[in-house]
């Protein structure tokens, strides 16, 4: 008797890692506008800081978004990481628009919420979806069923 093998194709689980390192730079580029921000107000060097800091941090938004288009449609991923990209890719238009009009009142907050908001998606994208694991693999404390 011949044993026949096929090869199943598994579904894919976690994030591809361009999406995670598109992530990453948009999470480091705003930790780095927050700390230029406070440059902003004592040198002026801290301006120019701030304003290259913003073109990145939007560079790296735009990034994040082609990075998920590119992870869902032919890699077969999640359309989810898309909302999430597009979301803070809107917010940080908002924020461009409210720093040129040098309105610090609602430019901070928001800009504080946005560091947050990229801090839990990339938290989020490293850990991987919940409940995505291997079929047969178990998790601490669990007995592998038998397949």
């Amino acid at each position: 008797m011949s044993a026949r093998t096929t090869a199943t194709a598994a579904p894919r689980t976690g994030f591809p890692r361009t999406v995670r390192a598109a992530v990453a730079l948009q999470t480091l580029a705003l930790f780095f506008q927050a700390s230029t921000a406070g440059a902003l107000l004592v040198s002026s060097q801290g301006a120019l800081l701030h304003d290259v800091g913003s073109r990145v941090m939007y560079g790296a938004s735009m990034l994040y978004v082609v990075a998920a288009v590119v992870a869902w449609r032919p890699g077969g991923g999640s359309p989810r990481p898309i909302l999430y990209a597009s979301g803070l890719l809107v917010l940080a238009s908002v924020q461009v628009v409210l720093g040129i009009a040098h309105l610090p009142a609602f430019h901070v907050p928001l800009g504080v919420a946005m560091v947050v908001l990229s801090t839990l998606d990339l938290a989020r994208v490293l850990t991987g979806p919940a409940g995505a694991r291997p079929r047969g693999e178990a998790t601490r404390g669990e007995v592998p069923r038998a397949a």
